[in-house]
């Protein structure tokens, strides 16, 4: 390798205490769950005329859309990368989390519009029914959640899932809730208070979900991240003289990357310098999936280097 030039790739493991298959496993116990009980609840919200209840059973419809498209993303990931896919198709798990919050999102506008439509025109509603099927479902979910959380939560597509089941139970409990009040008060609308209270919540687990999956897919820096401290803390490292062309993004959930450019003074090993640089990324910035290019200063500037510097240029 020439002297004042090299390009370093550091790639080191990436683990996340769970493997794939036992994520898979978990989501699956939690998907034949859901379904199991998802067609007793439709049936008794149809007989109850309880709204609290059919929104449960279709939120809990979406739950097992949720996990059935994460444990198809997994699939698509564990594929080795290859061909025009450099980085594999790991970010098929961030496109599953991003139509999960999408499809909390949809919900909660058709649950929202029901609701309102109920608290004009309350509909009678058995109370006993809603609360012996709302403590079931609350069981149900409960467990569906426990099975989910044994799986890797970092990623952001176990993470979809795991929020689709997780508002899921809170709707089991709303419906509980507008049962006894049902039940005990003979206040009808109580059902259509409760599905505003789920419908809230799916809004901001939604909400979540698209904005981090719309921050991995647009390359932003990870969460708690800053580029500019990463710059700063590069060019503090002893011969370099000037960091560019800096870019910090993420392959997938949890998974971060770094390239960048770096020119250092002429007596400087290059070779010294990048394995210095990536022990400093690693050690401070939990980054070890590296590309560095190291020339020495009297060759080039960021100004030859390329037209114009993409973002900002760090120099002594």
């Amino acid at each position: 390798m020439h002297d004042d030039h090299e390009h370093g790739h550091g790639h080191d493991g990436h683990p996340h205490g769970v493997s794939r298959d036992a994520d898979r496993r978990w989501l699956a116990i939690a998907l034949g769950v859901i379904a199991a009980f998802m067609a007793v609840e439709v049936v008794v919200g149809v007989l109850a005329q309880s709204l609290a209840l059919i929104s449960d059973a279709a939120h809990m419809l979406t739950d097992a859309a949720a996990i059935v498209l994460a444990l198809v993303a997994m699939r698509f990931a564990a594929r080795p990368a290859g061909g025009r896919y450099t980085f594999g198709l790991a970010r098929a798990e961030i496109l599953s989390a991003a139509a999960n919050g999408l499809s909390l999102l949809l919900l909660a506008g058709w649950l929202g519009y029901e609701a309102i439509v109920r608290l004009a025109d309350p509909a009678e509603v058995t109370g006993w029914m809603v609360v012996v099927t709302g403590l079931l479902g609350l069981a149900v979910n409960v467990l569906a959640a426990w099975a989910i959380g044994k799986a890797n939560r970092s990623s952001l597509n176990v993470q979809g899932a795991y929020q689709h089941v997780l508002m899921d139970m809170f709707a089991s409990v709303a419906a509980t809730a507008a049962g006894l009040v049902v039940l005990l008060t003979g206040w009808a609308r109580a059902d259509a208070v409760a599905t505003l209270v789920v419908v809230v919540l799916m809004i901001r687990g939604g909400w979540v979900l698209l904005r981090e999956s719309a921050r991995v897919l647009l390359n932003a820096a990870p969460a708690g991240v800053r580029p500019e401290a990463i710059g700063v803390d590069m060019l503090a490292a002893e011969g370099v003289v000037e960091v560019h062309d800096l870019h910090v993004w993420t392959i997938d959930s949890g998974q971060a990357a770094l390239s960048a450019h770096v020119l250092v003074d002429e007596p400087a090993d290059c070779h010294l310098v990048r394995r210095e640089l990536e022990r400093v990324l690693a050690a401070s910035h939990s980054i070890t999936h590296t590309t560095l290019q190291v020339d020495h200063q009297v060759r080039e500037s960021a100004d030859e280097h390329c037209e114009s510097a993409h973002g900002q240029v760090h120099r002594r």
